[in-house]
């Protein structure tokens, strides 16, 4: 990709015997959202760390705004700005004295340091409480500030490791709203993250991560185009499962499974509407009267079972299958 930001090539990191990255390459085109989306342990944070110069690569090459990682950690570091998984402030300080600290370490005077700090303090909607210790703020405005304190160097490529990890649900809209305005200003951004939603609603373009491998990598409806059309979504009992699996399995070619995130019967629907019916005849004519019954189409969750087999949010899942022996580190 001739306008590629952010690129990467047979980028591999190993810890001990754990293969971190196994044979990363992917590139990101300026301007965009890129959501890295995985389960904990995937390998999100060790890319981003090797991205942001945080961690050196065992192999490969990637580069960052047209500079190498390894050959020009300094130039790098001056294009990027970088957030990771909890809030980076320094709570005794308030919230303006954060920024005005971190424009000085970008060699700004006290004075430009000042009128960034109030620039970014507005744009995130924190002026009210600038000068307020950290340590009186909430979860949610303690994220907002880590975002602004990457912004204070105007990076041209913004990492932000699970931003919305913790936080709650208001605060988490909040921070989404504010992440498209960053980028509708120029910047590039790197988002990591575990939740599909957020993947969903916030990426122009999205990879698919596990176990240290990019597995898959498209936008939003290129990705749920690999699982196919629209599913019939049964809501029934425990009890009832296996007879409706059994019941509606001639009503398409590709064999219903029930999801085990929600437990429902999902139905393959090439014919969409058609199918529906031809389902709630089934039902009917066995008598079963479901919980709920509805046409939908494919989401980020079907897709990440569909390419890995759990998923996206299952730690457990990870966790157990690092203790066997093809072991894994985020």
């Amino acid at each position: 990709m001739a306008d590629a930001i952010v690129a990467t090539e047979d980028i591999r990191k190993c810890f001990g015997e754990i293969e971190a990255l196994v044979g990363v390459s992917f590139e990101i085109e300026k301007g965009i959202i890129y959501g890295l989306l995985g389960p904990n342990g995937a390998g999100k944070t060790t890319l981003i760390r090797v991205l942001a110069t945080l961690l050196k690569p065992d192999s490969g090459t990637a580069t960052v705004a047209g500079i190498d990682v390894v050959a020009d950690p300094p130039g790098v570091r001056a294009k990027i700005g970088f957030g990771g998984q909890f809030a980076a402030v320094d709570e005794f300080l308030t919230g303006r004295e954060n920024l005005v600290m971190v424009g000085q370490l970008f060699n700004l005077t006290s004075s430009e340091a000042k009128r960034r700090a109030d620039e970014v303090l507005e744009r995130i909607s924190l002026t009210d409480a600038a000068d307020r210790q950290v340590k009186t703020y909430s979860g949610g405005m303690r994220r907002r500030l880590d975002l602004a304190a990457s912004l204070v160097g105007r990076p041209e490529v913004l990492f932000l490791d699970e931003p919305t990890t913790g936080i709650d649900p208001k605060s988490r809209l909040d921070l989404w709203d504010l992440i498209a305005e960053v980028v509708d200003g120029g910047t590039t951004l790197l988002l990591t993250t575990q939740y599909l939603d957020e993947a969903d609603y916030l990426a122009d373009r999205i990879g698919v991560i596990d176990y240290g491998t990019l597995i898959a990598e498209g936008t939003a409806s290129e990705l749920k185009a690999l699982v196919g059309g629209e599913v019939v979504e049964i809501a029934v009992s425990e009890e009832q499962r296996a007879t409706v699996l059994e019941a509606v399995s001639s009503l398409s070619s590709e064999e219903p499974h029930v999801d085990e995130r929600t437990g429902h019967v999902c139905v393959p629907a090439p014919n969409g509407a058609t199918n529906l019916v031809e389902a709630v005849r089934v039902l009917d004519g066995m008598g079963i009267e479901p919980h709920d019954i509805a046409l939908r189409e494919p989401t980020l969750d079907d897709v990440f079972l569909n390419l890995t087999g759990h998923v996206a949010e299952d730690e457990t899942v990870a966790t157990g299958r690092r203790r066997r022996g093809r072991s894994r580190q985020r």
